[in-house]
């Protein structure tokens, strides 16, 4: 079994600022860092650091040599991407906060430039028992989601950022949805707490399972296993940006397994509050080893 990640690469410029930036407003931030990011990368990053055989696909520029080495230290195979010479890499502007909270502006780059030939060329290598995962940043996925089903891949979309884009895609055609509540909100219509939009979402995608990320709350599942509600750990913030990529790698690394729903949810749960303890993107997603100490000493 192997684990395909097809998404973003993205170069993150974060800026510390007193609050997010408002209409009309020109602010001064107290100091501005540069990350190796996106989504994609982000996820990539923790199913490897989880343990999971995981392959990423994605377009960078001429800039983003750094983008390959940090998934290369990270462990994760990184045969399939590919550099377009004349194309920027994708990148983020990311306000962070004196809580922790961040606010993004994606500018997509070399990520919106894959092609269907270039989805051809990376699926050709998996088939029938593998895994696939994916989220909004990159162009094809309608193709991709078509072409990965037909394999017999399992599918997992994280349909983050949300937009009208994701109603193109057949959305029957996959086995695991993970979102938080507006992104559920989003693509349901409807309003409630979490137990409603997650029930929501099975009911409109009955064979499908689902994750909702909770935030402070916690997170739910409803799939084939029943309903499973998990706690978060409450843990000092620090950075928020990669708290959803830990967590979604990580559940996925487990689920792919074949590790019960349960201990899936809490491996995810823990990894992620660490996540949320440091700075950065991918630099703050955590090896699995510091999860599983972190894990004893709450114990």
């Amino acid at each position: 079994m192997k684990i395909l990640n097809f998404g973003s690469l993205n170069l993150d410029y974060v800026y510390d600022v007193e609050h997010f930036v408002r209409k009309g407003e020109t602010i001064a931030s107290r100091e501005m860092r540069i990350f190796c990011g996106g989504k994609g990368l982000n996820q990539s990053v923790a199913l490897s650091k989880a343990g999971a055989p995981v392959y990423h696909a994605g377009l960078v520029g001429q800039d983003g040599g750094i983008l390959r080495e940090m998934l290369l230290s990270a462990g994760v195979h990184d045969e399939l991407v590919r550099c377009l010479p004349d194309t920027p890499t994708g990148n983020a502007i990311i306000q962070r906060d004196a809580t922790g909270d961040n606010c993004i502006l994606l500018y997509g780059g070399a990520n919106r430039m894959v092609t269907k030939e270039f989805v051809r060329e990376v699926l050709e290598g998996f088939s029938a028992g593998d895994w696939l995962v994916l989220q909004n940043e990159i162009s094809q996925i309608p193709y991709i989601v078509d072409l990965a089903y037909e394999k017999g891949m399992t599918i997992v979309l994280n349909p983050s950022p949300m937009d009208e884009k994701i109603r193109e895609i057949s959305l029957d055609k996959i086995h695991y949805f993970l979102l938080n509540q507006g992104e559920a909100q989003s693509l349901t219509g409807a309003k409630g707490d979490g137990t409603v939009l997650a029930d929501h979402l099975h009911r409109k995608f009955p064979g499908a399972s689902v994750v909702l990320t909770l935030g402070e709350a916690g997170s739910l599942y409803i799939g084939q296993e029943g309903t499973v509600f998990q706690k978060a750990y409450r843990v000092p913030v620090v950075d928020t940006t990669a708290a959803g990529d830990t967590f979604t790698g990580y559940f996925v690394a487990e689920v792919s397994a074949g590790k019960p729903v349960e201990q899936a949810l809490d491996m995810a749960a823990r990894a992620s509050a660490i996540a949320v303890s440091r700075l950065g993107a991918a630099p703050s997603i955590p090896e699995r080893s510091q999860v599983e100490i972190w894990q004893f000493s709450r114990e």
